[in-house]
């Protein structure tokens, strides 16, 4: 009897192991059927491109963890743009459940396609888009490269197309989320580059001036060398001012672009 029992016990268990396999089965086939076809075209196309040598000399350049395939960027966003082709047609909203499909699998990679996608509606953007690219930065960007990529080129053209929105970009300054206080910063990268929201530029320099963060510190010098291109001797003077509390890695950053004597005075301690 005690035999029959042990042969039932064991059977009962199989059954039940077998019947967690085949529910697990049907959840991923699920998944799979419902997946938009070119959102799994994209992910079938980026394994097949994946380069465990680049996956691994790439996690170098974040002190995060990163999840990526391994890919150059040069390849991920000619893939971008090759399924851009496919989708462009579609309303904004349908694009913008794409791009946030994509930012939920925590690739990064597959963040690249979003940043690219996002950045080709440019035209096509309105004031309560702002709305879904915070979000976005708030809850998927987990790394430099995945910020900067939405930010300088998607927001920079938001801002560019709805000045008054700087005001926001303020607020962000404030976040408790390091990559939303980065983001403040580098999405005036590209207009800075070119002269515009040099106010607006030194203003979120001096909510993040004391910000302990090397990230945003970086993000914020980075936007300061920017505008320095064509306000050389505004920036220095906000830099020479605020350089006794300012950081030394937001200060480097800010003076890269300088001639050999500004770059001294800067640097000089007193």
């Amino acid at each position: 009897m005690i035999a029959i029992f042990r042969f039932l016990c064991c059977f009962a268990m199989i059954v039940h192991v077998r019947s967690l396999d085949t529910v697990c089965l049907s959840i991923r086939t699920s998944i799979q059927k419902t997946m938009d076809p070119v959102i799994r075209q994209i992910r079938q196309d980026l394994k097949g491109m994946a380069d465990p040598e680049i996956q691994k000399s790439s996690k170098r350049f974040f002190k995060e963890d990163i999840c990526c395939y391994g890919i150059r960027t040069a390849d991920v966003v000619g893939l971008a743009k090759k399924y851009w082709k496919e989708i462009k047609n579609k309303n904004k909203q349908e694009i913008f459940s794409l791009c946030e499909e994509l930012y939920k699998s925590g690739y990064m990679e597959e963040s690249f396609v979003v940043s690219q996608w996002a950045h080709s509606l440019s035209g096509r953007y309105e004031p309560d888009d702002l709305a879904v690219f915070k979000r976005w930065i708030d809850t998927y960007i987990t790394n430099w490269a995945s910020c900067d990529g939405l930010c300088n080129h998607t927001m920079g053209d938001f801002i560019e197309q709805y000045p008054l929105y700087t005001a926001e970009l303020e607020r962000w300054t404030q976040s408790k989320n390091r990559w939303m206080r980065r983001a403040a910063a580098v999405s005036l990268i590209v207009p800075a580059k070119h002269g515009k929201f040099l106010d607006e530029s030194l203003a979120i320099a001096s909510l993040l001036l004391m910000d302990n963060d090397d990230m945003v510190q970086k993000g914020y010098g980075w936007l300061l060398k920017e505008a320095s291109r064509k306000h050389t001797g505004e920036v220095f003077d906000f830099v020479v001012r605020q350089k006794k509390v300012m950081p030394r890695t937001a200060l480097r950053y800010a003076i890269e672009l300088m001639p050999k004597e500004l770059k001294a005075e800067a640097m000089k301690k007193e």
